[in-house]
């Protein structure tokens, strides 16, 4: 097995979290597998930095001096909103060579200006997902997976998806098994999928402002296998149809119809990860009726049937810590 050597960026107001993160995640595997990662931090001229919360991190060595990386680990932060020239063209320069290039949070903007997302489906954080596809437009941004794989490019959302991302390229290169003992160790879920929303529904919807909205709001999440029409839900908030259509998309940012659809999405991705009830058990407690019906939403949304999500995503069984 050939050692892969991962090489993160330091640049001053970067976010200690999107450093440290991956970087524990790495060196756990390194731990459970002696020679897998070499694990070296850099910045551009080899000085300390200072992360956007006051720390002071010392890094392995300069950039113009960092071993040839086979992963390239691009940090976000205050940084990023004032990138350096200089660093933007090492990235230029280098990023084309790696054997992975990832970035976590807003250090795919630092990618993009570097021209190195170009072409590829890309994510960020939430609060910056305009910014990025505003000012660069040659780059696919999509605002709600956690992280993005796009061929030897990926991408994560804010700050703790790194760990997410970082635990899937363990996977990807050791197997399920080390990667399942780190994230035990740091005491995390062994990946959530990258499809995963930033958000939940509802806080990726807006909370309406009206009183008898946000109960509809909450009514739905918490019956996702009720009567969920229009008809039934303008009933509940005391409006015609018509009327609360127009209001609850107005107020949300959302059909009542979307807002449902994805509710019960998430209430079965839920189900199908955290407990073992079978399909037809979750379909009915989701609101869909009928396997066949969940497994048309999942397949629309996801791109996976609900046995095939379960596979992926839930968590295997693990013995007693010894």
């Amino acid at each position: 097995m050939a050692q892969r050597t991962v090489l993160v960026v330091l640049f001053d107001g970067v976010q200690s979290l999107d450093v440290t993160g991956p970087v524990e995640v790495f060196t756990g595997a390194e731990v459970q597998t002696p020679g897998s990662y070499r694990i070296r931090t850099a910045s551009l001229d080899g000085a300390p930095v200072r992360t956007s919360s006051g720390l002071t991190v010392v890094p392995d060595t300069a950039l113009a001096e960092a071993p040839e990386p086979h992963t390239l680990l691009v940090p976000g932060g205050q940084g990023t909103r004032r990138s350096d020239p200089a660093l933007v063209d090492w990235l230029r320069e280098h990023g084309p060579r790696t054997g992975r290039l990832v970035s976590v949070c807003t250090g795919a903007i630092l990618l993009a200006a570097a021209g190195l997302l170009d072409g590829h489906r890309a994510t960020t954080h939430w609060a910056y997902c305009d910014k990025l596809a505003r000012d660069h437009p040659a780059v696919d941004v999509d605002p709600d997976p956690i992280y993005v794989r796009d061929g030897r490019v990926a991408t994560s959302a804010g700050v703790t998806s790194g760990i997410d991302l970082a635990l899937a390229l363990v996977e990807e290169d050791l197997g399920r098994d080390v990667a399942l003992t780190v994230a035990r160790h740091l005491v995390v879920f062994l990946r959530r999928p990258g499809n995963q929303a930033q958000f939940s529904v509802q806080l990726a919807a807006q909370t309406a402002r009206r009183e008898p909205l946000r109960e509809v709001q909450q009514w739905i999440t918490e019956h996702p296998d009720g009567e969920l029409g229009v008809e039934a839900l303008a009933a509940r908030a005391a409006l015609s149809p018509r009327h609360f259509a127009r209001a609850f998309q107005a107020e949300t940012g959302m059909t009542p119809g979307r807002y449902v659809d994805r509710v019960r999405l998430e209430h079965a991705r839920r189900l199908l990860e955290d407990t073992g009830d079978g399909v037809e058990e979750v379909s009915r407690a989701s609101g869909y009726g009928t396997p066949e019906a969940m497994r048309r939403a999942f397949l629309k949304a996801l791109g996976a049937t609900p046995a095939e999500y379960r596979h992926r995503f839930r968590p295997a069984p693990v013995g007693r810590p010894g």
